[in-house]
């Protein structure tokens, strides 16, 4: 959740440039808060995310979310982005339920446009003192869990949240998503391709995601997941800086499998460009 999120959005990151030793010391203590959620067992995960979140945003004073709060042009230009994706499904009589929304910034703001918002995080650190309007409510979980009604719901959304979940609780927690929704209600979940990955701090270090992101996803193992859930309409938002088209997810995934063949280094350096880049990063639009 966006208390898990470590991205920001390129038009955020000029103003955040920090030295590679501040980046080491945050990887380290990443990977050392990671590795206590990784071997932890699913009962102890249910504090644990917040424990561990809330230590990282206090021994990690330069961490980019903390930073991105701080600048406001860039949280501004960061909040118009997102709001050029989610603008259509945002009604006056929608409720918007916000997964990860760290400052609340895009809940705030979208809760000037719709009846309700819920926005639900592991912890409160980032969103501090923020004052927050009346049909605006932030809902702290255990990481899996969604405090809202049944069939509540007309879109959620998600954004750098899910590769930041052990594996477990993001089955768990897809399955908790697609109840809040009313029928035919919509999430739009957006998260890292593996094939371009790591993703989180450890990029800078490793080949794998070492740090907070504890799974990386494809295109295609998360379209699996979708379905077993139970969603009856999938379709891949290519494009970027909030405007995209749907696509069929399956012709999203051939592209994807077709550079996954590629061997080595080609791959993740094929995965990361453009034009690859726009069609690889994940953004699906699931309909209940």
């Amino acid at each position: 959740m966006k208390g898990l999120g470590c991205q920001v959005s390129d038009a955020g990151k000029s103003k955040m440039q920090r030295s590679m030793e501040q980046i080491r010391q945050h990887y380290l203590i990443e990977k050392e808060l990671a590795a206590r959620l990784r071997g932890a067992p699913r009962a102890a995960r249910k504090t644990l995310y917040a424990e561990v979140y809330d230590e990282l945003f206090r021994r990690v004073p330069d961490h980019p979310q903390l930073a991105l709060k701080r600048d406001e042009t860039a949280r501004r230009d960061h909040v118009s982005e997102r709001l050029q994706l989610l603008q259509p499904h945002l009604r006056s009589e929608a409720t918007y339920l916000e997964l990860g929304p760290g400052d609340c910034s895009l809940a705030l703001e979208g809760a000037g446009r719709v009846k309700k918002v819920y926005a639900v995080d592991v912890s409160r650190e980032i969103a501090g003192d923020v004052v927050l309007p009346n049909n605006l409510e932030l809902i702290i979980s255990d990481g899996s869990s969604i405090p809202v009604p049944d069939n509540s719901v007309d879109l959620a959304y998600s954004d750098q949240l899910m590769e930041h979940l052990h594996p477990d609780d993001a089955q768990e927690q897809l399955q908790n998503i697609y109840r809040t929704l009313k029928p035919g209600g919509t999430y739009i979940c957006i998260t890292p391709n593996r094939l371009s990955g790591p993703h989180d701090v450890s990029r800078y270090f490793d080949e794998v995601a070492t740090g907070f992101h504890l799974k990386e996803y494809s295109l295609a193992e998360l379209s699996q997941m979708f379905r077993a859930t139970g969603f009856s309409k999938l379709k891949a938002l290519v494009g970027g800086r909030g405007t995209h088209v749907a696509v069929p997810v399956s012709l999203a995934m051939l592209v994807e499998s077709s550079v996954a063949s590629v061997p080595g280094q080609l791959r993740k350096t094929l995965a990361r460009g453009l034009p690859l880049r726009l069609v690889l990063g994940i953004k699906l639009i699931a309909t209940k």
